[in-house]
């Protein structure tokens, strides 16, 4: 897996994925730490990858290629570009219940199918809340002015072939690529949130080394393209009718 989580993030083997659903305004400064007493509390074993969002997981959007599987939590309400003027802020767009949204522990492999679970007393009293605290409280002006929205698109992907590490590191590019594609196609102006993640799942390589290229234009890499593009505007188009 290659891997942007801020539990378990980089390249390596993973048994799991988890995307929890946690309210805006994270006063924790251990997201990586929360996400393991949440995976503990769900039964998760082994090393794997944690994910945090306000966005609501059981909405979750799925697009499929040719074999490759994109799931995707899409929260836009802090949403803007990438490259944007060092003074300039998020685009500010109201908290959601807490859930934890589960890969079965396989979900590194082809098969994987994405579960969803009660969430933890811990993530719903209020105590704690999602990885965008950051952005989504760095200004408590604007926190005052107006509600918080969800904002984070976490994207996770599968494939069913190996890949190399460089592969790996480009099918990130190829999704990212894609999902800012499809955030235009939806008509919002931005390239995505300040807290957007990705994770890219696939078997372990052989002696072969696995797929060498995960480029759009790769057969792969296209894929991955499509795939994410049909989920991340599934979930966008909602989002923005909600801005």
């Amino acid at each position: 897996m290659c891997s942007s989580a801020v539990l378990g993030g980089g390249i390596g083997p993973r048994a799991w994925i988890l995307n929890a659903q946690v309210p805006g305004g994270y006063p924790r400064l251990d997201p990586d730490r929360h996400l393991a007493e949440i995976a503990a509390a769900e039964g998760l074993t082994g090393s794997g990858a944690g994910l945090m969002t306000a966005a609501e997981v059981a909405a979750h959007t799925t697009g499929r290629d040719g074999g490759v599987t994109a799931t995707v939590t899409t929260g836009l309400g802090v949403r803007g570009w990438a490259a944007a003027p060092e003074t300039a802020g998020p685009v500010w767009a109201a908290p959601e219940t807490a859930g934890p949204m589960c890969a079965a522990p396989e979900a590194a492999g082809p098969d994987s199918a994405a579960l969803e679970a009660a969430a933890p007393e811990s993530a719903a009293d209020g105590t704690v809340a999602s990885g965008t605290a950051a952005a989504e409280t760095a200004d408590p002006v604007a926190s005052v002015r107006t509600p918080h929205r969800p904002g984070t698109v976490n994207i996770v992907v599968e494939l069913p072939v190996a890949l190399s590490d460089a592969a790996l590191v480009n099918a990130v590019a190829t999704a990212t690529e894609a999902k800012v594609q499809a955030l235009l196609d939806a008509g919002l102006d931005c390239s995505g949130t300040p807290t957007d993640a990705v994770c890219v799942a696939a078997p372990e390589p052989g002696p072969d080394g696995g797929e060498p290229f995960a480029g759009p234009r790769s057969p792969w890499g296209a894929r991955i393209a499509r795939a994410v593009h049909t989920a991340v505007l599934a979930g966008a188009r909602p989002a923005r009718d909600l801005s």
